[in-house]
């Protein structure tokens, strides 16, 4: 059962994993990162040990067809009778386990809402204590109310399993004293039967206990069962993207275009959904592109779909003249390296080739100022603890390291110092130009802008303009408006 047990965990949460690594990226931001952590922490624990209860309960659940088929032997109409006290009680019993499944559907749902506000707390600690009525707000408004709603969920449907739990030890008294004091009066029965009645009814309540006491929590694993698979059904239903296995080389390439490309998502707060596009743009191999416009203008989303990340809803996306159709997608994504505003830092250069990695990685190091600070051993960053600036270098390194043909830079300068801006615009990027690299660059810099050979300026999801640098600084010096 161990064995079983621990499979089956492992086979649940790497089904899940795996679906989570094929579902289109949008999809997996409309279902929040609180609904996967939830069914990969709490659901899939729940199941398993409901699997890890199932040699107990068919131990007790035998015993008690034991019993029953005993006191056939003893006689054939007192076990009718017995048969249809266990109907009436098994009867009244689901009545209220249909309200306690309720009860376990909307703890569920509260666990999902908890999860995210336990993320808000570890994430958002500084800005909850240096602020005191929000987080007064956030204990009282958020975390308390879910966590109240959870218990009190749980506590009812918990306390209503008791109660039934209870009448059914009272029906099994019931049933003995009918048998013991009762029939005897209606109908003559030998001593040895009502002995074994009574004996056998006394021996059925330790069984009938621990199925009683096993059935809330299997009824928990049959919620958390019924949520994994709604997920899985979810995320199935959008499709699965092809994760090729082994290592995919990055093409040479000469020409990248989108043509008529659209892409619309609901906002939070807004009626109608955000449309980016139609896009006609092209880009060649060597190009320093700046990516410029408010925020909320679509520039993160241009790059997503640059990227393979987010499939557009029209029009297609043309490398070397051919469309990238979902069986290429996995290829067309290995021409780029990304740092994202929102980067993740996984703290081992995972998927990068061994073969002289720590010297690479020790030269970058000491150009980006980390050297005294992180050393990669054996493809290892010796830490992470570092500040925001400091861990957007190290992400940046392992872009460097990557050394793929197309870079995307997503306001990558915006948590660093002067010097370091100064070092990434005017030292890093013109050195992955002189490699024949493309590069994006999502920026607020205007003092940079010179460094750039086209500027694209999106407002409201539309290009605006597609100028060479000069061109676009000009424009942008004759706008007394910011441009951004």
């Amino acid at each position: 059962m161990t064995k079983l047990v621990q499979g089956a965990m492992y086979e649940l949460r790497m089904q899940l994993c795996r679906q989570c690594l094929t579902t289109p990226l949008r999809h997996l931001e409309e279902l929040g990162n609180a609904r996967l952590l939830t069914a990969l922490t709490d659901d899939i624990p729940t199941i398993t040990n409901a699997v890890a209860m199932t040699p107990t309960f068919c131990v007790n659940a035998a015993l008690v067809v034991g019993c029953l088929i005993y006191m056939g032997t003893l006689s054939w109409v007192l076990l009718i009778i017995v048969f249809g006290f266990m109907i009436f009680g098994i009867g009244t019993y689901q009545l209220p386990i249909i309200k306690v499944k309720e009860m376990f559907g909307r703890a569920r749902k509260d666990a999902d809402v908890l999860q995210g506000h336990f993320r808000g707390l570890t994430y958002g600690c500084k800005e909850l204590k240096v602020h005191h009525e929000r987080r007064q707000a956030f204990l009282r408004q958020g975390l308390e109310k879910t966590a109240t709603s959870l218990r009190r969920n749980n506590t009812a449907a918990l306390n209503m399993y008791s109660a039934a739990s209870s009448w059914g030890q009272v029906l099994v008294f019931v049933v003995l004293g009918l048998t013991v004091f009762l029939l005897p009066m209606l109908r003559p029965l030998t001593l040895s039967t009502l002995t074994g009645y009574a004996l056998t009814l006394l021996y059925l309540m330790t069984p009938l206990q621990v199925i009683m006491n096993e059935l809330p929590e299997l009824s928990r694993a049959n919620v958390a069962l019924r949520s994994v698979r709604d997920l899985g059904f979810t995320l199935a239903s959008q499709g699965a993207e092809a994760l090729v296995e082994g290592t995919l080389s990055q093409s040479q390439w000469t020409d990248l275009e989108f043509k008529s490309v659209t892409h619309t998502y609901h906002r939070d707060g807004e009626a109608n959904g955000f449309v980016l596009g139609p896009i006609d743009l092209a880009f060649k191999p060597g190009e320093l592109i700046f990516i410029i416009g408010g925020n909320g203008s679509g520039k993160t989303t241009l790059v997503k779909l640059l990227a393979g990340l987010y499939l557009p809803e029209t029009g297609q996306i043309h490398l070397n003249g051919l469309p990238i159709k979902d069986d290429a997608r996995e290829a067309y994504r290995q021409h780029f390296s990304v740092v994202f505003s929102d980067f993740y830092l996984f703290e081992t250069m995972l998927g990068l080739p061994d073969k002289g990695m720590d010297d690479r990685a020790a030269e970058y190091l000491d150009k980006l100022k980390l050297s005294n600070k992180v050393q990669v051993v054996d493809g290892k960053l010796s830490t992470t603890e570092l500040s925001q600036g400091q861990r957007k270098r190290l992400a940046l390194l392992t872009a460097l390291l990557e050394d793929r043909p197309i870079y995307i830079f997503d306001e990558w300068a915006a948590d660093q110092d002067p010097y370091f801006k100064n070092v990434f615009y005017t030292h890093l990027l013109p050195d992955l130009k002189a490699r024949s690299k493309t590069v994006f660059v999502i920026s607020h810099d205007d003092r940079y802008f010179c460094l750039a050979d086209r500027i694209i300026k999106f407002d409201d999801g539309q290009v605006v303009t597609d100028s060479p640098k000069e061109t676009g600084v000009l424009e942008m010096a004759r706008d007394h408006r910011s441009p951004l």
